[in-house]
């Protein structure tokens, strides 16, 4: 069987899951029936955790439902978005407009922090319910007033965007700007805006300048006010996940401006991911080396495996010899911690000696799953088509 071939088995065994799995599970065991907001996560039997809800994992499940609806499922996603937004809204909007970090199970207020990441996934949860109801008129001028208070409130001097609206919990990080990047660009395709590209563009060229390492090629996560990496282990991380989290966005924004350094970025990114990050005797990718490439993390998380199979696919659908095979591992990979699991759920975590950690699933994976099926799915269709114009004609 070609890579291809495989690619195409694993996409209907996880599309399978979702839609007579995961997503009813989740519709009705992981939103609250009373507000509408999302659960943190579901134990071992599907009942809700009660914990606090951080505001990230909100939209993300706006996303989630919006894309099961459209890879097939037949529940009732757009009820389940209306409402769920209308929580978001509640609970976490600040009078400024910005979201709040963290509220209680009951929706009153624990954390007022805006964080950069946050605010990313409001714009990219804003996205998904447009795309799913593009007759919501007001989501994409909602969208673009939060992207200019995020410009104004999170603007600094120099390039790129503080953490938080109080910097000084944290340092400047890569990983916000890559979920603005992603949203940015999910925007741009939905409406074809200027400022979309234009914050797009910003980002894709301070990871190219200042994130990624001229020395490795290596995508790093933590940094000084002027974009040097932290001194000290902080400033040495390098995610495997983020390498093709990263590879599979600069892959899509250098497609689009005709950008050979971003795509040759990316697949660089890709190759350390590929043999640096993963580990073939467990069959994972890991979650941190250092950037010398030595393992700093052995265990390994859920979500990077979905972001191996996001990287592999794009990249195969760009011509690159192994990504179908890149996608596959990443396939093989995650299958295995939705099976550890009861049916619907999974496990989020593996040790370094291959077990994985019996603990409630959170809520906050279910994003990471669904956009990996559905850009498998998007690579593998589009991949099919080019096919079937270049066969012969009988």
């Amino acid at each position: 069987m070609t890579d291809f071939a495989t690619a195409q088995t694993h996409l209907a065994t996880l599309k399978s899951w979702l839609i007579t799995q995961a997503a009813p599970v989740w519709a009705k065991a992981g939103v609250d029936a009373d507000s509408g907001a999302f659960h943190e996560a579901l134990d071992g039997e599907a009942r809700p955790v009660r914990v606090p809800r951080r505001a990230r994992v909100q939209p993300r499940q706006l996303y989630a439902f919006a894309t099961a609806h459209a890879l097939g499922w037949g529940g009732d996603a757009n009820a389940i978005i209306t409402r769920g937004l209308a929580a978001f809204e509640a609970d976490y909007r600040r009078p400024d407009g910005l979201y709040r970090a963290l509220v209680s199970p009951d929706g009153q207020p624990i954390d007022e922090t805006a964080r950069l990441y946050d605010q990313a996934f409001a714009l990219f949860g804003l996205a998904a319910a447009y795309k799913a109801d593009p007759a919501a008129v007001r989501l994409p001028n909602q969208a673009l007033t939060l992207l200019g208070l995020i410009q104004t409130r999170l603007g600094r001097a120099g390039p790129g965007l503080l953490t938080a609206d109080d910097q000084a919990l944290e340092p400047l990080l890569s990983n916000p700007h890559m979920h603005m990047l992603e949203a940015c660009l999910a925007w741009f395709e939905l409406t074809r805006a200027n400022p979309w590209l234009e914050q797009a563009d910003a980002i894709a060229k301070l990871a190219l300048s200042r994130f990624v390492s001229a020395s490795s090629g290596a995508l790093l996560e933590h940094f000084d006010i002027s974009w040097a990496p932290l001194p000290g282990v902080e400033g040495r991380i390098v995610e495997p996940g983020h390498q093709f989290e990263w590879a599979w966005l600069l892959l899509r924004w250098g497609a689009l401006r005709r950008a050979a350094a971003a795509l040759d970025a990316a697949n660089r990114l890709i190759d350390i991911g590929e043999i640096h990050g993963s580990d073939p005797v467990r069959a994972v990718s890991v979650n941190s080396l250092l950037d010398d490439f030595s393992v700093l993390d052995a265990s390994a998380r859920l979500w990077p495996q979905t972001e191996r199979i996001k990287a592999g696919a794009q990249a195969a659908l760009m011509g690159r010899a192994d990504g179908w095979a890149i996608a596959c591992r990443g396939a093989e990979g995650l299958i295995g911690y939705l099976a550890a699991a009861a049916p619907g759920l999974w496990r989020d975590r593996m040790t370094i000696d291959g077990r994985y950690v019996d603990e409630p699933a959170p809520a906050s994976s279910f994003y990471h799953v669904v956009c990996a099926i559905a850009e498998l799915e998007r690579c593998v269709t589009t991949f099919e088509g080019a096919r079937a114009l270049e066969a012969p004609v009988a």
